[in-house]
């Protein structure tokens, strides 16, 4: 059984130790979104490092609908925070290429994220910090996230934890009941996290730490999906020369 505060207490040493250890004295800089993901680490590393070193990033692209909910989070913890909207940077980029290439879909999707992440590392070194990553363990395991996007950090407090198990800590951890289970949007087209999955976090859960799943296409499709992105989560492949 999933012990909460156990597991709380560990990943809130964890993050001392990282400081400790990879940047005595440094911030701690988190992307906020206003998504259980970003409420959570953000209040671990405010446990953890105490609100003067933990600074949220907030990156509208355009108009963001939920930006409400990521002022409600860095007002809930009381964290120094910057509004940095990432539209010309996004637009400026897209329409160059598109003068010379017609960008995909994809590409299209995870430009954003990564702009997002460029901006978040400007401000980190701006301000002696470490960037935080908050992904976590279910969208992961089905490649849910941009590779050098959302997928990048310097720590990373959740991507062990399931989207259940995060919930719990959130939930210890007294933040806004409406942030903890504020259902995922993916920004875009205004569908749920589960919509463009397929299948509820709280079946990839049970999978993840059970092995448990009842519908067998379901789990080909899960099995497919993890396997596929496997290579989001691994070093880079490097050669290596056999005389050297």
């Amino acid at each position: 059984m999933f012990d909460a505060k156990k597991v709380k207490d560990e990943c809130v040493k964890w993050i001392q130790d990282f400081f400790e250890e990879n940047g005595k004295g440094c911030n701690a800089v988190i992307g906020i979104s206003g998504g259980k993901d970003s409420s959570i680490a953000a209040a671990l590393c405010v446990e953890a490092l105490g609100k003067d070193r933990v600074i949220g990033v907030l990156m509208p692209c355009g108009e963001q609908k939920d930006i409400d909910s990521a002022k409600q989070l860095v007002n809930h913890l009381g964290i120094k925070n910057f509004t940095i909207n990432i539209f010309d940077g996004v637009e400026g980029i897209k329409n160059q290429i598109s003068e010379q290439l017609e960008l995909s879909n994809q590409s299209l999707i995870n430009l954003p994220p990564r702009i997002r992440m460029a901006t978040l590392y400007a401000v980190s070194q701006s301000m002696n910090g470490r960037v935080v990553n908050t992904c976590n363990l279910s969208e992961d395991w089905v490649g849910y996230s941009t590779r050098y996007g959302d997928a990048a950090g310097d720590f990373s407090p959740l991507s062990n934890l399931t989207v259940q198990e995060i919930k719990e800590i959130g939930r210890l951890l007294e933040l806004p009941i409406e942030l903890v289970d504020k259902v995922p949007i993916d920004g875009l087209c205004g569908k749920t996290d589960e919509d463009n999955l397929g299948f509820t976090y709280e079946t990839l859960d049970r999978y993840i730490r059970e092995g448990v799943i009842e519908d067998e296409e379901l789990k080909a499709k899960i099995d497919g999906m993890h396997e596929r992105n496997l290579f989001k989560l691994q070093l880079m492949p490097a050669f290596k020369p056999s005389e050297i």
